[in-house]
């Protein structure tokens, strides 16, 4: 398979996106957590769904699936060496996105944002 790409910066963005993807990473950057942590952390996200971005992130090399033999089965996933390397620009991204929040609030918009920074999505 062959993909061709007019800019670099298109890999990247066909590599993160999806509704939920940069979610799940920023949950992972703050360290491995199983699949029932990351549905409680997204109420939004269905299971089909969640299992579904996780799995296209895996394949993507960003994040890491392990499972551990147990009874029941223990599935964790956090981020991989490419994953963790993606932290810094989706710390700018949200660095970007508080600023332009911070221009419309001002602009007289409202502007609502549900997981504040404090509550550990920060990566």
């Amino acid at each position: 398979m062959r993909n061709l790409y007019h800019l670099a910066i298109e890999a990247t963005l066909e590599a993160i996106t999806g509704k939920w993807k940069v979610s799940i990473l920023c949950h992972l950057g703050n360290g491995t957590l199983r699949t029932g942590e990351l549905k409680r952390l997204m109420p939004n996200i269905s299971q089909r769904v969640l299992t579904l971005q996780l799995r296209e992130l895996e394949d993507a090399g960003i994040i890491t699936r392990t499972v551990y033999n147990e009874v029941p089965p223990r599935v964790e996933y956090s981020l991989s060496e490419r994953g963790q390397s993606l932290r810094r620009i989706l710390g700018e991204m949200s660095d970007w996105g508080n600023e332009l929040i911070e221009a419309r609030r001002a602009a007289g918009e409202t502007v609502e944002v549900t997981a504040p920074e404090d509550d550990g999505l920060r990566i």
